[in-house]
């Protein structure tokens, strides 16, 4: 399988995805500069966390008027795989590929610690290989106070959209366990299609046994064990 990783000005987590798809994986990886005009022929796209653009004006409003965008909103558009994890979750929410938004955390600091998350739905690309309805991952980051109106949560949850929630190490969805806010704990979400997705957690952080953590490589797993199968 042959993955993109799209690079930002600001970006600082696109290494970090490059070595885990990479070295831990085994799969083909190319970069995606952001004035690219040509996928080359990747089968997933993935924007990586960092700060595209020093996050002026607000985080991911700038990248998304990067010339790769617009070739990576038609590859979405017509069916083809994308994630956005950290940074690229708000880039994704700005263009609209993904709904809602990321707002800065209630505590208007930047958190950076692991978090539990549960998985609440397992049916889905990137989630089919956790066993385990809880899982603990990394946070980085002062914007990701996730926030949708009435409207489009009713949605989220009506399609089961809702990938994860911040929740303590028992599955417990507790305000306690919401690191930022982010509205009914949720950590991430996926379209409708099911075939772009976001989240704020950095799975690419816990997946090296030399971290003492690989809960975030089941789901580079769940990938792997979707497309290929």
């Amino acid at each position: 399988m042959k993955f993109g990783v799209v690079v930002f000005p600001g970006s600082n987590c696109d290494m970090d995805m490059v070595y885990v798809l990479k070295n831990i994986m085994k799969q083909k990886v190319v970069k995606l500069w952001h004035k690219d005009t040509h996928l080359k022929e990747v089968d997933f796209i993935i924007l990586p966390g960092g700060f595209s653009y020093g996050d002026y004006l607000r985080s991911g409003a700038i990248a998304k008027f990067s010339p790769i965008m617009k070739e990576i909103i038609g590859f979405a558009n017509a069916g083809g795989y994308v994630m956005g994890i950290c940074n690229g979750f708000q880039i994704l929410t700005e263009t609209g590929l993904l709904p809602g938004a990321l707002l800065h955390n209630t505590s208007h600091k930047f958190i950076c610690k692991n978090t539990y998350l549960k998985v609440i739905n397992k049916n889905t690309l990137i989630t089919n290989k956790y066993s385990d309805l809880v899982v603990k991952i990394p946070i980085a980051h002062g914007e990701g106070r996730y926030f949708a109106d009435e409207s489009t949560l009713n949605s989220l949850v009506e399609n089961d959209q809702i990938l994860f929630k911040y929740s303590d190490k028992d599955g417990n969805i507790i305000n306690e366990t919401n690191p930022n806010g982010s509205i009914m704990n949720i950590a991430g979400v996926c379209n409708k299609a099911k075939n772009v997705f976001g989240m704020m957690p950095h799975p690419e952080r816990a997946s090296d046994e030399e971290l003492c953590n690989q809960d975030g490589k089941l789901l580079f797993e769940s990938i792997l064990n979707k497309v290929i199968s």
